[in-house]
């Protein structure tokens, strides 16, 4: 099932450059490394070699999906503990290729290849053959048809957060501020360049407004993209959390997770360990930091979604 553009072919960006097999290759190997680093540094994801270590198939894949700064990291920390599963934080590789397959610029084949290839090779090199893989990466909030139709089974947990604290919070960050200099995974630089999954006709603009615009524009591009990819697939293998009702009430929200995916009493207590550290001072930030004037920005850019999910 491809995936189409939230743009018309005529004003379709350039495909990624620097994404031949020498790049991908080069983005697997460092992400490969990437990934048995993190394994070292976190024990709650250290596993012993399950008895199928070596079965590379993808069985019933878990994707963690939603907004920059909405809660994604903490939710993929909280499920990467359960122990029938294999957590990925961000591949390199398929972080980089979204954009790919979101503009079309490779086949559907090639596309679905490449994914299953980086997928079996995370899972193989940390010995979890057999488990369900697991992957947090916002950016598959834009290939969510693509990946359910690859990966037949597979399993999406959405996570929303009101945009205006997240465009807070992704604010602090240096990912879209004017102060270009490093690069992230993929080779797209820093900074206030338009990004790919900005619409064509407004990339002008995107670079013009201001900081904290841009980042309440992430964020409305990514759950929108989250939306309407989840709208056509069936209850069982999609669930939206709000980032406020995690914080709120840890407990409930660690069982809708738990009966969603069909963990054990095992996993349900791993579960329930991890969303009891979930953070309530982070819900409301907005009011404090942001004054009059950029409440009315942010506003203007998101307005529309926060009131069709509730926050207005």
């Amino acid at each position: 099932m491809a995936v189409t553009p939230r743009h018309d072919a005529g004003s379709r960006p350039a495909p990624p450059r620097g994404l031949g097999w020498q790049q991908l290759l080069k983005l697997g190997a460092i992400g490969l490394a990437s990934d048995i680093r993190d394994r070292r540094r976190d024990p709650g994801l250290r596993k012993r070699p399950s008895v199928r270590a070596l079965d590379p198939r993808l069985h019933r894949p878990v994707f963690i999906i939603g907004a920059p700064r909405s809660g994604t990291t903490f939710l993929g920390s909280c499920i990467g503990r359960l122990p029938e599963v294999s957590y990925h934080f961000e591949p390199k590789l398929t972080k980089a290729a979204v954009r790919c397959v979101y503009d079309g610029s490779w086949s559907e084949r090639q596309s679905a290849a490449v994914f299953r290839l980086s997928y079996s090779a995370l899972l193989l090199a940390s010995l979890h053959g057999g488990r369900r893989f697991a992957d947090k990466n916002p950016e598959n909030s834009f290939v969510v048809p693509f990946l359910a139709a690859t990966l037949p089974g597979a399993q999406f947990v959405h996570i929303i957060r009101d945009g205006r604290d997240a465009a807070v919070s992704h604010a602090e960050k240096p990912w879209l501020a004017d102060r270009p200099g490093r690069q992230v995974p993929g080779g797209q630089p820093w900074g206030p360049r338009a990004r790919w999954w900005v619409e064509p006709e407004r990339q002008q603009e995107f670079a013009a407004v201001p900081h904290i615009v841009r980042a309440a524009w992430c964020w409305r591009q990514f759950t929108e993209a989250a939306l309407d990819g989840l709208a056509a697939l069936p209850a069982a293998q999609a669930i939206e959390l709000r980032y406020e009702t995690v914080v709120s009430d840890p407990m409930a929200a660690a069982g809708l997770v738990a009966d969603f995916l069909g963990t054990s009493t095992t996993g349900r207590a791993a579960l329930r360990e991890g969303f009891a550290r979930a953070n309530p001072r982070s819900v409301g930030r907005w009011r404090e930091a942001l004054g009059p004037a950029e409440t009315a920005d942010v506003e203007r850019e998101i307005g529309g979604l926060l009131a069709r999910l509730g926050y207005a």
